[in-house]
């Protein structure tokens, strides 16, 4: 049951136009397979604010300039696994907000540097075990649980629905309501013509 890119792509918009339009983010890691070990979109998704900036035209910006400061919160499900492991995991132990969907697959190992077959095919093995801050097998054959789990259900997907995105965007707004992010008051501009 695995979502054609039109539908993925209009899940994308969807929370990103929340997102954007409530100072919060939600992001989904459904489906994802990946083997790459994405740490840099925790770390870019843990920047502080830092101040604003007011331009003489009214519209303040932030320091860093991209970036989410309010809630999070992230969807997985059952075959999100490797990367698709290891982001869920990086979020939660980040408390960067809450997870939403079904436990990830527990696939995380590396692969890499396998010979290429004669025949132009491949065999692969894992290389490389995923070790928490602890050292211990943290993810493997366990995978990463959701704080609110809801399943995907294929008759109310094929309908049009997303109830995993629909709980997503009300455990975020819940979220804002109970901890909005606020602007400050600006201050007056100096007048030095006194």
């Amino acid at each position: 049951m695995k979502p054609r890119f039109s539908q993925i792509t209009e899940v994308k918009n969807q929370v990103s136009a929340r997102a954007v339009s409530r100072m919060a983010i939600g992001r989904a890691l459904r489906f994802n397979v990946s083997g790459s070990a994405a740490d840099y979109m925790i770390a870019y998704m843990s920047r502080p604010l830092m101040n604003y900036r007011s331009t003489r035209e009214g519209e303040d910006f932030t320091t860093p300039v991209s970036a989410i400061y309010g809630p999070k919160t992230m969807i997985i499900n059952e075959y999100s696994s490797s990367g698709g492991d290891l982001l869920p995991f990086l979020f939660r132990q980040n408390k960067l907000g809450a997870l939403v969907g079904k436990r990830t697959w527990g696939g995380l190992v590396g692969i890499y540097n396998y010979p290429v077959l004669m025949d132009g095919g491949q065999v692969s093995a894992p290389r490389v075990a995923f070790r928490n801050a602890q050292g211990e097998l943290g993810v493997e054959n366990k995978g990463v649980a959701p704080d609110v789990e809801v399943d995907l259900d294929p008759k109310i997907w094929r309908t049009g629905r997303d109830v995993q995105l629909e709980k997503a965007v009300e455990v975020t707004i819940a979220e804002i309501r109970r901890n909005p992010v606020r602007k400050p008051v600006k201050g007056a501009f100096p007048n030095y013509q006194k």
